[in-house]
């Protein structure tokens, strides 16, 4: 690991959503979700999985009401989290070009 640990933890409290979000951009694709909502749980846990991060996430949301003050406000907390956990931005490759098999496809 470098000299700067490229972590955050984000916590984020509206009349909507309480939010606790953890972030390690150099990990090992572990996570922890629990937003209440499956496929988006899913979604997130399959995002660290493959990008290799590390990421928690615990959201408790008005899910009575509608999902997407949690989908908003979770993306929010990870958007400012990897904000926080790059720093000065130093040596990150801003574009990428892969073709992966997936399901009966070649996604680009």
């Amino acid at each position: 690991m470098s000299d700067h640990d490229r972590v955050a933890a984000i916590s984020r409290e509206t009349a909507e959503t309480t939010i606790d979000l953890t972030l390690a951009i150099d990990g090992d694709g572990d996570s922890e979700i629990d937003t209440g909502i499956g496929f988006y749980d899913h979604m997130l846990e399959s995002f660290a999985k493959h990008g290799l991060f590390d990421l928690t996430v615990d959201c408790d949301g008005d899910l009575g009401i509608d999902d997407h003050h949690t989908v908003e406000d979770v993306a929010i907390c990870l958007g400012e989290a990897f904000d926080e956990a790059l720093g000065d931005k130093r040596g990150i490759r801003r574009y990428a070009d892969r073709r992966v098999p997936l399901d009966e496809a070649v996604a680009s």
